[in-house]
């Protein structure tokens, strides 16, 4: 199932795309979770890449007045979370993604949206 990305949901793929992000994945979670409605995962190669896709998404989330309900795991740079309401972005240190997997966890939704490099 391939749709229209929101815009909010453009924004997190754009800044992460600026930011060399890879294997960037939407996945639809509204029919299997009461938390959110999509995840999107994206990939780093170290503490500080990763910590700088998520100040780019921040940035370009308070330009546009759309303000993260929490930010997890900044500091350690290996899993970052950010809450934007309907969309939680994943931000991992590539090893990190291989450890837990979240694609495997939730394989069965519909992925609406992947890039990569």
């Amino acid at each position: 199932m391939i749709e229209q990305l929101s815009a909010l949901q453009q924004l997190a793929v754009d800044s992460a795309s600026d930011k060399k992000a890879f294997d960037i994945l939407i996945l639809d979670l509204r029919n299997r979770s009461d938390l959110t409605d999509f995840f999107m995962i994206c990939s780093g190669n170290s503490k500080v890449h990763v910590q700088s896709i998520v100040d780019a998404i921040l940035d370009n989330c308070y330009q546009t007045h759309n303000k993260p309900l929490a930010i997890e795991g900044y500091s350690g740079g290996n899993w970052i979370v950010v809450d934007l309401g309907d969309l939680i972005v994943h931000v991992f240190h590539k090893e990190a993604r291989l450890q837990y997997d979240l694609e495997r966890l939730w394989g069965d939704v519909p992925v609406i949206k992947a890039v990569g490099q």
